[in-house]
């Protein structure tokens, strides 16, 4: 039997597994379900309080799943975190891949079952999210082959959600993919979600006015709107300043940043052409991270970025100007974001991330002073949310749900 372990001294707990058994023949406390569809026996398992998700497949699909979601994360793209491949098992059995549980994280079939969640908010956040992984897949030059909802896991992020893929069986990586790739892993994207949504709809635990055939078109249409939007050439006039910071915006706006900007000389003249051939997401969570250190999702940390600046436009020093940013982070990160997590109680700290925590503050602080006519200190805003907001949410650091009334796996034939 062979192991092989990324990162072996985070996950020392993990070689203590019992490889050497059948996953359906665990049985160790902190096991659980994971609810959905699956190919093979998915099993997740917590050691030393990590949750960890384990999964049988073929040796050759384990070293190629294994080797394609370490390439993902190097790429800093939005996926599993890989912690050991198993090959080689006696009897000659399939081998077993292991990554890290995304803590906090939500499959689509909770954010979809018993909220009488509607169109609006499935176009508005399951789908963006979804179609956002794609493009930032596409752009890295990765095939998918099977882009599914269920084979993607959703996290909070300031109001939206952050889609991050788990399953990469199918998955190809090339320099670049050709327009007839990206078509085909669309066209099977859009199959794979109205599929999933079916099954829900057949276990009565999707919403009677979400049609799963118009979710699909609508995924067709905002993936092709996207991807022009980060991908069209935009002349300019060379010296036209403004209009190059605008295009950078956008980009930025949308978590994206320009990876190359030509500078093309013609008979009218230069123009100045913005290309994301190279295009990085995560634009404000790296700003963030730079300044502070935190750890935090896209929209979240861009929220965290304007609180961090409007904390600064309060500061001002003894020559009557105002600390640069870099310095304004530290103070506000000494004086406002960890005084504030640190008085949190520990069982209520851990239902959600802290980032997610700070950004519902700040929500909760703007209704509160709404209601009062007055602007409210943070601070004073904490117990209101803590008692009306947080204490009420549902504990997601490791996501439980309740198994569906789904067809049953199919075997393969002796």
């Amino acid at each position: 039997m062979r192991i092989t372990m990324a990162h072996p001294t985070d996950h020392t707990g993990v070689a203590r597994l019992p490889f050497r058994e059948r996953l359906r023949e665990w049985d160790l406390p902190g096991m659980h379900q994971v609810i959905g569809i699956h190919r093979h026996e998915v099993r997740l398992v917590e050691v030393d309080g990590l949750a960890y998700v384990a999964k049988e497949l073929p040796d050759d699909l384990v070293r190629r799943e294994y080797r394609l979601l370490r390439d993902l994360a190097d790429d800093g793209l939005p996926t599993a975190t890989v912690v050991a491949a198993v090959t080689d098992r006696p009897n000659g059995g399939d081998g077993m891949l292991v990554t890290r549980h995304l803590d906090y994280s939500l499959p689509y079939r909770s954010l979809l079952s018993g909220r009488g969640l509607t169109i609006p908010f499935l176009s508005d956040r399951l789908l963006d999210a979804l179609v956002g992984l794609l493009v930032r897949l596409h752009l890295a030059g990765f095939y998918w082959g099977d882009c599914s909802l269920s084979n993607a896991l959703f996290r909070r992020d300031a109001g939206t959600l952050a889609a991050y893929v788990i399953d990469v069986e199918t998955g190809e990586r090339h320099n670049e993919l050709t327009a007839g790739q990206r078509q085909l892993d669309l066209a099977i994207a859009c199959e794979n979600v109205a599929g999933g949504l079916l099954d829900l709809q057949m276990a009565d635990r999707l919403t009677a006015d979400i049609d799963p055939f118009t979710v699909a078109d609508d995924l067709a249409h905002r993936y092709d709107a996207l991807w022009a939007e980060l991908t069209h050439d935009t002349p300019i006039a060379a010296g036209d300043a403004m209009a190059v910071r605008t295009r950078l915006d956008r980009l930025h706006e949308l978590g994206f940043d320009a990876g190359e900007i030509e500078v093309v000389s013609g008979a009218g003249g230069d123009v100045v052409r913005v290309t994301p051939r190279v295009v990085e997401h995560g634009f404000h969570a790296d700003r963030l991270a730079h300044l502070t250190g935190l750890d935090a999702g896209e929209n979240q940390a861009r929220r965290m970025l304007d609180d961090i600046r409007a904390f600064g436009a309060t500061m001002v020093g003894p020559d009557g100007r105002h600390p640069p940013e870099n310095v304004v982070a530290v103070r506000w990160l000494d004086r406002r974001f960890e005084p504030i997590i640190a008085a949190i109680p520990d069982d209520l700290l851990s239902r959600l991330e802290a980032a997610e925590i700070f950004h519902q503050l700040l929500e909760h602080r703007w209704f509160l002073a709404e209601r009062v006519g007055h602007d409210i200190a943070l601070e004073d805003a904490l117990a209101d949310y803590l008692d009306h907001v947080l204490s009420r949410s549902e504990h997601e650091r490791v996501h439980i749900d309740s198994p569906t009334a789904e067809l049953p796996r199919i075997e393969p034939l002796p």
